[in-house]
Order: structure tokens, then sequence, then C-alpha cells
């Protein structure tokens, strides 16, 4: 019983930052935006959240300045492909390598130094229920947060008029703006939520999944989290259920790796991202479903003088 919770704790703990980051892109794309930047957002989240933690001494200030970190670095991909109409996938492609290089000369001084963690909410009474309640009600604000943001999305999308607007901006931006809606301040309000979410990810991981600094301690994670959007075809309740099953099949190696299967650690480090493709060539072989579901204007850049 305890190996199986300790195992459970460990996968929502892995599942969490991809959830964050993924569900933040979700409605990012949703608005028609394609924003590949995820992993420069969410190291500069890591970075900027360890650093003000150690400089503050309080984890909490940390999570809130990785999340603004993210947001700012939003910021900049907005202006260039919103408001200078710059190309999508160069701009996000050039913001994941400034987020690389960036963090590592911000983080060079913290290498090393001992993290602080993120203390747990311990709800009471409830958290005392055997078996579940360590692992529903003992656990991290961050943890929280990503499944209140997945309702709250579900609810936005699906429920609200500004939901709605939203979805009509992803499918044809120029009829949206034919009907008055602000397709530009629209995409920049989804464009910051996904980088508050991206620097909120990677806050989870300096200060939760691993409280130390260590360069390019993403591995990989935005890109994962650019993957799930996918697989889940732009549903929040699929990117919880991909979320969890990319910490299983991370947190899995791990395990294989602690019994000695024999099987080479490379091969087993390698098991997320194999998956990862695994799911995007399964996606591929139905065309029609991913067609259907994909944003029309996902990537297209918009003018309205044109």
């Amino acid at each position: 019983m305890d190996m199986t919770q300790a195992i459970i704790l460990t996968i929502m703990t892995a599942a969490t930052p991809l959830l964050l980051a993924a569900i933040g892109e979700l409605v990012v794309e949703r608005s028609g935006v394609l924003n590949l930047g995820v992993e420069g957002m969410m190291i500069m989240g890591a970075v900027a959240a360890f650093a003000v933690a150690q400089i503050t001494g309080s984890a909490g200030l940390g999570a809130i300045s990785g999340l603004i970190a993210g947001l700012l670095f939003s910021l900049l991909f907005g202006f260039l492909t919103l408001t200078l109409v710059a190309n999508q996938v160069a701009t996000g492609l050039a913001l994941t390598i400034l987020g690389l290089g960036l963090s590592g000369m911000i983080g060079e001084a913290f290498i090393g130094l001992p993290g602080l963690k993120l203390a747990a909410i311990e709800i009471p009474a409830l958290s005392q229920i055997p078996f579940i309640g360590p692992i529903l009600f003992k656990q991290d604000p961050i943890f929280y947060v990503s499944i209140l943001a997945v309702i709250g999305v579900n609810w936005f999308l699906f429920k609200s008029r500004a939901g709605l607007r939203l979805r009509a901006i992803g499918d044809n931006h120029s009829s949206a703006h034919a009907l008055g809606v602000k397709v530009v301040r629209t995409r920049y309000l989804a464009v910051m939520f996904g980088g508050a979410c991206a620097g909120l990810a990677g806050a989870h991981l300096s200060l939760v999944y691993t409280p130390q600094w260590v360069e390019n301690m993403t591995a990989g994670r935005g890109w994962i989290a650019l993957a799930l959007v996918v697989f889940a075809s732009w549903r929040p309740t699929r990117v919880l259920a991909g979320a969890y099953l990319f910490g299983a099949v991370s947190i899995g190696q791990l395990h294989a790796q602690a019994l000695g299967l024999g099987i080479p650690s490379q091969f087993l480090s390698a098991l997320p991202y194999l998956a990862t493709i695994a799911v995007l060539i399964i996606i591929s072989l139905n065309r029609r479903m991913t067609l259907i579901n994909t944003p029309a204007s996902l990537g297209k850049s918009f003018v309205p003088e044109r």
C-alpha cells in the first residue's frame, strides 16, 4: 500500500508541470496562435522561481516570480507575432532558444545551491483519510492550481461567451473580426495566459519536482506539452488524462531503473519522448479527426487592413 501510494504521488508530481504547460498552450492554440516557445517560457519560469526563492527565502514568492517570468516572455512573443506579425513558428523557436540561453546565464550563480521546496497544503481532516488523504489533500499549491486550471478552462471554452468568442477567432479570425470581436486583444490575453501557465510549470520543476537549479532542467517537457495538446484534440479534460499518462511513463522508467531490470538506462530515459512520437504517429493515422478538431486559423497571422 505504501509503495502504491508513493508511486501515485510521484506520478502526480511529474504530471503537474506537463498539465499546466499544456492547458495554457491549449488556450493559446484555441485562439488560433501557435506558440512553440513553451520550453523557453518554462525554463525562464524555473530559473526565476529558483533565483527569487534563494534571494528572498520564500518559495511562494519564487512561484509567483516564475509565473511572471513566463508571462513576460509570452508578451515578447505576442508583440512579435501579433503586433509585428512575425512568423509564429520561427518566433516560437527563437523564444525557446533565447530562454534556454538566458536561463543558463542567469542560473549560473545558483548551480549547486540547495533549493527551497514549496510547502504542501494540508487540508485538515481530509488529509488524514487513509491512502486517499495524502494523495489528494496534502499536495503543493501548484498541483491544486493545475486541477483548477483544467476545470476553469473547460468551463470558459464551452460554457462562457468569452470562450465562444475565443474559439470563433481560432476557427475563422476574419469572420470573428467582421462580427466585431477584438481578435488581437483576445489573442494577446490567450498568449499571456499560456505564458503564465508555462512559467508556473517551470516554477514547479525547480521548487517542487527537484528543488534545485540545473541548466536545461525542463528536458524537453515543453515539447511534450505541445504534443499533449494535439493528443488531447484541444480538449481540456483529455489534456488532464494525457498529462498523467505521460507522467506515469516518466516515473515508470525511474522505477524500472531502480528495480534493475537489465534494460539500458539510455532507453529508459528516452521512454517519455518515444511515447510522444508514438502518440503523434497514432494521431496522424486519423487525419479526418485531427482536421475536424484543429482550429482552422491555427498559426495564421491576422492583419485587419489586409
